[in-house]
């Protein structure tokens, strides 16, 4: 059995918060719409069977009829549909009938063993013995400790992102089969599944980027000085609800503008969107809206004013080249921390441009080489390259077992998964550049580092903040697809902040793999612009 998410009442009041279901339950039965439900998969058959809560006349007076039964089967596409008081003794018939058919099997591998005239092949019967797990020992002794004996499975493991654990279901009765209990099977299993992305999934991910994004093009437009970091949260919020039915973002927005964006999760409690925008400002927004729990991560960088200076400008074309070269290399067979060096390296590259930092006489490529030996790229991009996306903003799997372990180097030891690309992922790609006093002042006090710095330059980015463009993108046979269609060329962004059109009429960045969709009557479209 799996448990699905509880519907919590907020500290100790009686005010619900909206809710959400738990992901894995989401993945395994759908029922994103129901709290407190208990889902059973019977293997090997797959057979799936929801439970429900149903109410009394009180509890239905205040929140409407208990779900009926067949119209959740019909909704869900599930086998069975019953009420969580039907759970212990559904668990149990379906226990006992397991055994009772597990029994009979090992008696007739018995009796073949045996035999009644004591012939037949005898590597047969050593080979029956086994299944039978006969030493001497009576057949109907404890299931708990014989191969092939009926198990149940519950759902308990490490997300390595939070750091936290999934947690076994536990109803009352359930209990009764400790002997019987999985713990440790079934939580890699599902995760890897979660990895790799269904056709459905792809489709359901594609809408949500593409709402995201329109919502993001929105935003743009309405950007100006003078407002708080909070009207723009809430312009998205409003326009991927209004126009995608998304009632849940997923994950609290990132407005961080100007010195806000030095915060890397800006938006919390301690900083809830709510600066005042200056004219000098590039605003780093990072919000995403989520879909019958499917998420997306977007993040857009821009001129608040609608014009690049100089060194906007810069920094801006330094992180979107380190986005087009990760993108142009990344296929299935290729290490996710080299992708990460891929976009340090550009970003380096770019700050040389800038007169930020110096080549020391070197070749360009030797001394980029040697800055990221000496793990320059790190005080520049503090963070990882990306992570997977599905069902939960960073999923799971990024650093399952059998996987590359995690780095302990400055900047890759930041990477949300080190594994090798994979036909059917999907990851963010989301380099930035960033301008942070503390870390600045570590590369000045560093003199593996500090050597490439032109100090004099580079305080002058002080208070900058940071560029950051985040796109989802699914890895395919021989290559990717951009999920994410927000503009990222410099006039692309311009233009868009003017009132031009979105999506545009050509391509001006085919290089980006840019999937085009549009949606009409609820259904996703593949939109045909070429460059």
């Amino acid at each position: 059995p799996l448990g699905g998410g509880k519907q919590q009442p907020r500290h100790d009041t009686d005010h619900e918060p909206v809710f959400r279901q738990e992901s894995y339950f989401h993945y395994l039965f759908g029922a994103s719409l129901y709290s407190d439900c208990y889902g059973v998969i019977t293997l090997p058959e797959g057979k799936t069977t929801l439970f429900v809560p149903t109410w009394g006349v009180d509890t239905e007076t205040v929140c409407g009829p208990s779900p009926e039964f067949e119209r959740v089967k019909a909704e869900l596409g599930l086998d069975e549909v019953l009420g969580v008081g039907d759970l212990k003794g559904f668990v149990e018939g379906e226990m006992g009938r397991m055994r009772e058919e597990w029994l009979a099997e090992r008696k007739t591998k018995l009796m073949e063993v045996e035999g009644e005239d004591g012939s037949g092949n005898l590597e047969e019967k050593k080979e029956n013995a086994a299944i039978a797990g006969t030493n001497g020992e009576n057949v109907a002794n404890s299931a708990s400790n014989d191969g092939g004996a009926p198990k149940i499975y519950l759902l308990k493991g490490l997300n390595t992102d939070s750091g936290n654990f999934a947690t076994p279901a536990y109803y009352k009765g359930i209990e009764d089969f400790a002997t019987m209990r999985d713990e440790s099977a079934l939580f890699p299993c599902i995760a890897e599944c979660r990895v790799i992305k269904t056709p459905a999934e792809i489709n359901l991910m594609r809408y949500t980027n593409w709402i995201s994004s329109m919502a993001h093009v929105e935003v743009m437009r309405a950007c100006r000085p003078g407002m708080m970091e909070y009207q723009l949260e809430s312009l998205f919020q409003h326009h991927t609800y209004t126009h995608g039915g998304c009632r849940h973002m997923s994950y609290t927005c990132i407005c961080a503008c100007g010195p806000s964006a030095n915060i890397l999760h800006y938006g919390h409690a301690g900083r809830p969107n709510s600066r005042l925008l200056a004219e000098t400002d590039m605003a780093l927004l990072d919000m995403g809206a989520e879909y019958h729990c499917y998420a997306s991560d977007i993040t857009c960088s821009f001129p608040v004013t609608g014009f690049f200076s100089d060194d906007q400008k810069s920094i801006y074309q330094a992180v979107l080249n380190a986005q087009i070269a990760v993108i142009d290399q990344l296929k299935p067979g290729v290490s996710w921390l080299d992708m990460h060096r891929v976009a340090e390296r550009e970003i380096l590259k770019g700050l040389v441009a800038m007169g930020i930092l110096t080549t020391c006489g070197m070749e360009l490529d030797a001394a980029t080489d040697e800055m990221l030996e000496n793990d320059l790229g790190a005080i520049f991009m503090p963070h990882g390259l990306g992570h997977l996306i599905g069902i939960d903003t960073h999923d799971v799997g990024g650093y399952a077992e059998g996987t590359p372990p995690r780095s302990t180097r400055p900047g890759l030891k930041k990477c949300r998964t080190s594994r090798i690309a994979e036909e059917g992922m999907v990851l963010t790609v989301e380099p930035g550049c960033y301008c942070i006093d503390p870390l600045m002042d570590m590369a000045l006090a560093d003199e593996r580092q500090k050597k490439f710095v032109i100090s004099e330059r580079l305080n002058k980015f002080r208070g900058f903040g940071g560029v950051r463009l985040e796109d989802n993108v699914w890895v395919t046979k021989d290559g990717c697809e951009n999920m994410t269609i927000c503009p990222r060329s410099v006039d692309e962004v311009l233009d868009v902040m003017k009132g031009g059109v979105w999506p545009p009429v050509k391509d001006a960045l085919p290089e980006l793999k840019r999937k085009w969709i549009g949606c009409k009557g609820g259904k996703v479209e593949i939109l045909d612009i070429k460059p």
